[in-house]
């Protein structure tokens, strides 16, 4: 699952099936003081902190139960990996060259 960040605020989810992977992908600048996506906290330059109520939201995301329970599983083994951070996953910042 990969979640896209995009100049102007927007994100979209990418990959909504793949649950074995979780990362975040910056096609924009960005800088530590200028964070323009709602539930998508920036830690340092290479991990966000993600709301885990965003994810279900975005444009991309299958509208149907069998992913809603599978994302509920993979948000249940990144809890016991302690990936989770109070209402938000921890995932891996990547930058396209």
């Amino acid at each position: 699952m990969i979640i896209e960040c995009f100049d102007g605020g927007v994100v979209r989810l990418s990959e909504p099936s793949d649950f074995r992977r979780f990362k975040l992908v910056m096609h924009a600048e960005t800088s530590m003081d200028g964070q323009p996506w709602k539930g998508i906290m920036l830690v340092g330059d290479r991990d966000a902190l993600v709301s885990i109520d965003l994810v279900p939201t975005l444009e991309g995301r299958p509208d149907d139960a069998d992913w809603h329970q599978r994302y509920t599983e993979m948000l249940a083994k990144a809890r016991e990996h302690g990936w989770i951070d109070k209402n938000a996953i921890r995932a891996h910042i990547e930058r396209p060259a």
